[in-house]
């Protein structure tokens, strides 16, 4: 039976690891190949890497770079940014990457979720939805590290997603990126809702609670974050951390159903 995961999310400015808040001023926090090998001793469920700079920049993504990432992690990594062609996801995916994330390139084009999946297996496709609150309350996705408005659903590009073959979907709420909390569990439902597709939700979590919460809200989830992994205390000094086995089990036992938990 499928479990939670919960997943670190790396963000990659300028060869550097960083980190963001609402996806703005990115903050230098260090090696990213040094925290991949911390998040291997701490045995992390899986990984994600988004390149902030390749869309933004209309670049291709660095794939010595993702060759590296992959050399190292000896968990399944998820790489995105920049990919906007079937032969940079096959590509990816050959260097020993389990997941490409699309974002900005499903958003135009969303038939290019077919294609790669076509290519690699839907599997290995993931889509990204970066999601911003406008003034009135309307839920839009947003595109380009959070600079430009698609002006679409995430709930309709969710379902539009599961029915163009792709294999996941992650639900980024730039509002609370880097806020520390708490994961925007409204949005995460409503996307829970309308799709059957295997889900991670990240932006805002800051601490096992919140992790608790969107487990107990949703089910069986990823539970993704950034800054509750890099950060420590109030004046948030860098240091790498993740849950010890324990910890994962005591979270599951409280936050699923006593035979969720147990399987």
């Amino acid at each position: 039976m499928l479990r939670p995961r919960i997943i670190p999310c790396l963000l990659v400015h300028d060869d550097g690891l960083v980190k963001t808040v609402k996806f703005k001023d990115p903050k230098y926090v260090g090696d990213p190949i040094n925290a991949v090998k911390i998040f291997n001793e701490k045995e992390a469920d899986e990984l994600i890497v988004l390149d902030i700079d390749a869309t933004v920049q209309g670049r291709e993504p660095n794939f010595r770079l993702i060759a590296q990432f992959a050399a190292e992690c000896r968990m399944p990594l998820c790489y995105g940014g920049g990919v906007r062609t079937v032969e940079q996801a096959k590509r990816i995916i050959g260097l020993g990457v389990e997941k490409v994330a699309l974002s900005a390139a499903a958003v135009e084009d969303p038939m290019l979720i077919s294609r790669i999946a076509a290519e690699v297996g839907s599997q290995s496709v993931v889509v990204v939805l970066d999601v911003k609150n406008s003034l009135f309350g309307k839920q839009e996705v947003w595109t380009h590290n959070g600079r430009k408005n698609s002006g679409k659903s995430p709930v309709e590009l969710a379902k539009d997603a599961e029915r163009l073959g792709a294999g996941e979907v992650v639900i980024n709420s730039i509002d609370r990126d880097g806020q520390m909390k708490g994961y925007d569990l409204a949005l995460a439902r409503k996307i829970r809702d309308v799709t059957r597709l295997p889900m991670s939700v990240l932006g805002g979590a800051g601490s096992l609670q919140d992790i608790g919460e969107l487990i107990k809200g949703c089910g069986v989830v990823g539970a993704s974050a950034g800054s509750f992994f890099v950060f420590k205390g109030q004046y948030r000094a860098v240091l790498i951390s993740y849950p010890s086995p324990e910890q994962k089990d005591e979270l599951l036992r409280a936050s699923l159903p006593a035979s969720a938990a147990r399987a």
